[in-house]
C-alpha cells in the first residue's frame, strides 16, 4: 500500500519536457542553452524522487522550473566574483588574502596568454627544471642557498618532514603545536607527513634544556613554529632560533623552522618590529624556514623553503615533490612578487599589501570624507568615525592598526530597528554583482578604510545607496528611504 501511494505521488510529477516548457525555461534556454537546462530540471527531480515525501504545492512545473534556475545560474555564471573589502582586514584568508594589484597582472599576462618556458632551458636548448625561474630570486632575498615552492605552506612542512624525517622522530615544543584556519594542525601534519611528534616543554615554558633531553638517537630534527595567530603572555619562555640552530648543529641534527606568515626581511612599519622574517632565521641559522606566499610577500597561495641548498636539493627530487609542485600561474606571481622586493619604492608602490599600510592617515581621512560626501549626494547619511584595522591571514593577532571609517547613520536609533535596518544593508550588499563586504558591529554598518583601494569609493557609494533604495521598495514604512 506504502509503495502504490508513492508510486501515486511519483506520477504526480511533471516530465521534463512540460518543464522546459515555461517561461521560466524558456528564456533559461534562450540564455544558456537547451543542455544546461534540461539537467538542471532532470536533478530538481530527481531529487524529489529521492524523498520520502513532497509537497505536492511544490511539483508544478513553474515551481520545478524556478528551482531548476538556481542551478543553471550555479553551472553557467562565474561563482568566483571580485569583492569591495572594507572590512578594515588586509590579508583576509575569505577574500583570497594577499591583493596582487595591477602592476603585477600587467606583468603576468604576457607570459599566461601563450606558451612559455616554463620547463625549457632557453640556453641549453633542452628540458629545464620550474623551480629556477623563482629560486635564485628567493634565494638573494633570503641569504638561503636553495628553494624550492610547492602548493602551500602545509604541503612544505609534509615535504620536509616526509622526506628527512620520516619514521624518525622531530622534536617540537607544546606552546607551538598550533592550529590556524581550516583545520591546519602541526599533530596532524606531522602525522601524515611519518614522523613521530616528540612533545617537550609546556605550554607556556619551553627550555633549551627540554629539547637537549628529549635527543635520542632517532631524532631527526628539531621543529619550530612560528605562533602568528596567537600570542601567549605572562609567564612565558621560548628558544630563540638561534640557540635551537646551535644546538641541532652539535648534534648533527637540522632544525626545521615554520614561519608561516612570511615577512622577507625586518620592517620599519610600527608593530612589525617583534615579527619574525625569513632572513634573519637563515642567517641565525636554520637549516630549512618554510613560509606561505600570499600572506606577507604579498604573492599567490604557495608554500616556500629555503635554506641550505643539501637540503632543498633533496626536497626537490623526492617523490612527493611531483604532487606537491606548482604551476606557471602561481610561478609568474611569485616571480612579480618577489621583484618587487627589489626596491623599496616599487613594494609602496606595487604591493597592495604594502601600499595600505604606508598608506598616510590624512589619506586614510581624505577617503572617508570623500564616501561621505558621495553618500550624502545620494540622499545617505553617514558619519566618519575611528577604527582599527588588522593584517588578517594569520598574522600579528595583536597588532591594531589605527584607522578611520564610513559608518552609516540608521533611520531610527531604536535597537530593534537600528539592527534590522543594519543586518538588511550589511547583506544586501553582499548580493550585488560586485559585492561590498564591510563591518557589522554593535548594530551598525560601517566601511573601513584600511584595505579599501581609492577608486573603489564611487562603487561603494553606488551599492549603499542602491541596496537602501532597494529596500525602501520591499518595505516603504520602515523607514529606509535614502533621504531619512
Amino acid at each position: 500500500m506504502d509503495s502504490e501511494l508513492s508510486n501515486k505521488r511519483f506520477r504526480q510529477l511533471p516530465g521534463v519536457d512540460r518543464v522546459l516548457n515555461t517561461e521560466t525555461c524558456s528564456r533559461l534556454i534562450e540564455q544558456y542553452g537547451k543542455p544546461v537546462v534540461t539537467y538542471a530540471v532532470r536533478s530538481v527531480i530527481d531529487q524529489m524522487r529521492n524523498r520520502n515525501s513532497f509537497d505536492s504545492a511544490k511539483i508544478s512545473p513553474d515551481s520545478i522550473a524556478g528551482r531548476a534556475s538556481e542551478i543553471v545560474h550555479a553551472v553557467s555564471e562565474t561563482s568566483l566574483r571580485p569583492v569591495i573589502n572594507a572590512t578594515g582586514v588586509i590579508l583576509h584568508t575569505n577574500l583570497g588574502r594577499a591583493p596582487l594589484g595591477d602592476d603585477l597582472i600587467s606583468e603576468i599576462v604576457p607570459v599566461l596568454k601563450g606558451y612559455s618556458n616554463l620547463e625549457f632551458d632557453l640556453k641549453a636548448a633542452k628540458r629545464g627544471h620550474r623551480v629556477k625561474h623563482i629560486s635564485e630570486l628567493l634565494c638573494y632575498l633570503s641569504g638561503a642557498s636553495g628553494a624550492v615552492v610547492v602548493n602551500n605552506n602545509a604541503a612544505g612542512i609534509i615535504l620536509a618532514l616526509n622526506t628527512l624525517a620520516r619514521n624518525k622522530e622531530v622534536i617540537i615544543s607544546r606552546g607551538e603545536l598550533i592550529e590556524i584556519g581550516g583545520a591546519f594542525r602541526i599533530p596532524e601534519i606531522m602525522a601524515a607527513s611519518g614522523a613521530k611528534m616528540v612533545e617537550v616543554g609546556t605550554t607556556n615554558r619551553t627550555k633549551l634544556s627540554d629539547y637537549e633531553k628529549a635527543i635520542t638517537s632517532q631524532t631527526a630534527a628539531i621543529f619550530k613554529a612560528h605562533k602568528s595567530n596567537y600570542t601567549i603572555q605572562g609567564f612565558t619562555e621560548e628558544v630563540s632560533v638561534k640557540d635551537l640552530s646551535i644546538l641541532a648543529h652539535s648534534r648533527d641534527l637540522p632544525f626545521f623552522y615554520d614561519i608561516g606568515s612570511g615577512l622577507i626581511r625586518k620592517s620599519s612599519i610600527p608593530g612589525f618590529e617583534k615579527e619574525p622574517d625569513v632572513r634573519s632565521a637563515v642567517k641565525d641559522g636554520a637549516d630549512l624556514v618554510m613560509f606561505s606566499g600570499d600572506k606577507l610577500l604579498g604573492g599567490s597561495q604557495a608554500g616556500i623553503i629555503v635554506g641550505a641548498r643539501s637540503f632543498t636539493d633533496e626536497l626537490s627530487k623526492a617523490p612527493l615533490m611531483r604532487a606537491l609542485r606548482v604551476g606557471k600561474l602561481t610561478i609568474a606571481v611569485l616571480e612579480s612578487a618577489c621583484r618587487h622586493y627589489l626596491s623599496e619604492e616599487n613594494l609602496k608602490n606595487k604591493n597592495p599589501l604594502f601600499h595600505f599600510l604606508e598608506r598616510k592617515p590624512e589619506k586614510r581621512k581624505d577617503m572617508a570624507d570623500t564616501l561621505v560626501k558621495k553618500l550624502s549626494d545620494r540622499g545617505v547619511r553617514s558619519k566618519i568615525v575611528n577604527s582599527f584595522g588588522f593584517c588578517g591571514g594569520g598574522t600579528l593577532p595583536e597588532l591594531k592598526l589605527p584607522s578611520e571609517a564610513v559608518m552609516l547613520i540608521p533611520p531610527s536609533e531604536k535597537v530593534k530597528e537600528r539592527q534590522a535596518f543594519s543586518e538588511k544593508i550589511f547583506h544586501s550588499l553582499l548580493q550585488r554583482k560586485k559585492p561590498v563586504l564591510g563591518i557589522l558591529r554593535e548594530g551598525r554598518v560601517l566601511f573601513d578604510m584600511f584595505a579599501l583601494e581609492e577608486k573603489e569609493i564611487e562603487e561603494t557609494a553606488s551599492a549603499v545607496a542602491d541596496c537602501i533604495g532597494e529596500a525602501n521598495e520591499q518595505a516603504p514604512d520602515f523607514g529606509y528611504s535614502r533621504s531619512y
